[in-house]
């Protein structure tokens, strides 16, 4: 920062000023976590000399609360790809199955947006398609935060869904499905060439959430990307201007995902692996009736707690699938 000239660009100036306290916030954290494991290892040579019941409790109370953090911090430290920082786009698309599937859709909706309020996240309804008689056809959110889409890429993929319908007079279960995307967010910074002739804006007419002024005037932005058939929309914002500017972040998102995958793809080939497709693989199921059970098909791990995982309960999912991905990448 006394470097000449670090403030003529306020932009790279406040990214690095961002890192810097990222970085300084993790050892921070390292450093309180160490006194605390030092304070136990104190309280446990005490009790060693004398028994009391009351520094047991407190060592206990301790040990419990320090194990806790320690696991949280190791977890932060498995989000090491170049983008895990990032904003996550979450994008939620229904299945087929009509009213039943469009709900479901709004119900992983609430979840995700009480996850995110959990962790003091801020979500942004990007694009929003009300369904026809209950539910959703698609929401697009941004969730802003540290670490935002390094947590929600594993929940990317088939959410499935079974449960007595409460649309059904018959009382019959009923199977949904419907597909998650998660994206970082990408910033200027990121260079990813679109050649404007590519694309296709139209404006249209907000509709939804986003509070009343959002249906009077044609602000509404949809992008066409035309050589991949990528489409992005924005409604979030008051003037075309900021929804452009918006649709368009999210555009650079997917090609830049799409150019991941191809590589993945191309990594595999040479390499002879079969990858699984992450957008069409089923990753989860909640089963409500006959029984209540939430299950990650990666991991196995389960939770019989479905209104709790409903509620937005999701971290011992995230913290299982990031373990499981580090043993997929370190086999013992």
């Amino acid at each position: 920062m006394t470097v000449p000239g670090f403030w003529d660009d306020n932009q790279q100036a406040q990214k690095l000023i961002d890192e810097t306290n990222q970085l300084k916030g993790r050892r921070d954290t390292f450093l309180s976590l160490q006194t605390a494991v030092n304070d136990l290892i104190d309280l446990r040579d005490l009790l060693s000399l004398e028994a009391d019941a009351d520094l047991e409790n407190e060592l206990e109370n301790n040990l419990r609360r320090t194990t806790s953090e320690v696991e949280k911090y190791q977890l932060n430290q498995l989000l090491d790809g170049p983008y895990d920082a990032n904003n996550a786009i979450l994008e939620i698309h229904p299945g087929a199955g009509g009213t039943e599937a469009q709900d479901w859709g709004e119900m992983l909706l609430r979840m995700y947006t009480r996850w995110a309020e959990q962790h003091q996240y801020q979500v942004e309804i990007a694009n929003y398609e009300a369904g026809e008689e209950a539910g959703i056809k698609s929401v697009t959110l941004i969730i802003k935060g540290h670490n935002a889409y390094g947590f929600l890429h594993p929940e990317k993929g088939v959410h499935r869904l079974v449960r007595i319908s409460p649309f059904d007079s018959a009382n019959r279960r009923h199977t949904s499905f419907a597909s998650i995307d998660v994206m970082p967010e990408m910033d200027d910074s990121i260079e990813i060439d679109i050649n404007p002739a590519d694309l296709r804006v139209d404006t249209f007419r907000s509709s939804g959430a986003g509070g009343q002024h959002i249906n009077k005037t044609d602000s509404a932005i949809r992008i066409t990307h035309l050589p991949t058939g990528i489409v992005t929309s924005s409604q979030a914002e008051r003037s075309q201007l900021q929804n452009r500017e918006t649709a368009m972040r999210m555009l650079k998102s997917k090609l830049y995902e799409l150019e991941q995958e191809k590589q993945a793809e191309e990594r595999a080939k040479i390499a002879g692996e079969q990858l699984e497709n992450g957008w069409g693989s089923q990753i989860r199921s909640y089963v409500l009736h006959p029984y209540s059970l939430v299950k990650d098909t990666r991991t196995g791990y389960e939770t019989h707690d479905t209104q709790g995982v409903l509620d937005g309960d999701l971290d011992p999912f995230i913290n299982a699938f990031l373990k499981w991905q580090l043993s997929q990448k370190n086999p013992q």
